[in-house]
């Protein structure tokens, strides 16, 4: 358990008011593939995030160790202010046309169907494997700077770098209490092939779907262009594929990528240097 003792932060992000200037087309140079990929992945987020945070809680007990406890109780709370921000910035998406508030109903009920059917300790371990995929997100966040740029809008930005920060604080709490609470090694990795291809399809049916009901999409070379700069995002690059599939491995830790100096420096860029919020997020990108 060896990312048990890092220390897991609850700040008191509040983003709300920053989304009112989104525009619809929000990515960079207005992209709509990019706009509508962001907005796929938000709509789930929120429903996804308390399914994380209930399998962990459920095992709360019997962890025995008093650092990866308290990691525990960090995780929570970033979970849960995620969800928040999110919830509202697919309000405001929703606003704009985009269908995120019945993806997250969708969302809801599936998990809700899951949880009736399935044992705890595979939810923890479909939320440990799920806790890779945003690490691998936030990861790419935080080193490349074309992906920060293809968020667009200020406010979309600092949202995801924000959430990116604090996926990387928390990437191995779910992994250690799965380990903690005697998960086996066959269920983590079955748990990751099932959720590596039925997240990628998901995702991928939800934005062909959203691009199909917008009417930008029938511009002449909207889709064209979009497609050309899409193919370019490191998101979509073997490199990143790799990346996930790398928890499949038998004996994996996710401290087995160190992004220790990456948290710091980010830490420091948004926060300050004791990790402790002393300004807005807004603008420290």
């Amino acid at each position: 358990m060896r990312g048990k003792s890092k220390k897991v932060p609850v700040r008191p992000v509040k983003l709300d008011e920053e989304f009112a200037d989104v525009p619809r087309l929000f990515a960079h140079d207005g992209d709509l593939i990019v706009s509508h990929v962001v907005a796929a992945l938000s709509s789930v987020f929120p429903d996804g995030e308390d399914f994380f945070v209930r399998s962990v809680r459920h095992y709360k007990d019997r962890i025995e160790d008093p650092e990866l406890n308290a990691a525990v109780l960090g995780f929570i709370g970033q979970e849960v202010t995620h969800g928040r921000e999110h919830r509202a910035f697919n309000a405001h998406l929703d606003s704009l046309g985009y269908h995120t508030k019945f993806v997250e109903r969708l969302t809801r009920r599936g998990i809700a169907f899951r949880e009736r059917h399935s044992p705890a300790i595979a939810n923890l371990a479909s939320t440990a494997a799920l806790e890779h995929f945003t690490a691998t997100l936030a990861e790419l966040v935080m080193t490349s700077e074309e992906t920060r740029e293809s968020f667009g809008h200020e406010a979309v930005r600092n949202l995801f770098l924000w959430h990116a920060l604090e996926e990387a604080e928390h990437k191995a709490v779910a992994f250690d209490v799965y380990q903690a609470v005697g998960g086996g090694e066959r269920l983590r990795i079955l748990m990751m092939k099932i959720a590596r291809y039925a997240f990628v399809v998901s995702m991928s049916i939800q934005v062909i779907l959203g691009l199909l009901l917008d009417r930008e999409t029938y511009k002449p070379g909207r889709l064209r262009k979009s497609l050309a700069y899409t193919r370019k995002q490191p998101l979509f690059s073997r490199e990143s594929w790799n990346q996930l599939k790398a928890y499949e491995r038998k004996g994996f830790h996710p401290d087995d990528r160190p992004t220790g100096d990456l948290v710091e420096l980010w830490r420091e860029r948004l926060f300050g240097v004791d990790g402790a919020m002393t300004e807005s997020v807004r603008g420290a990108a």
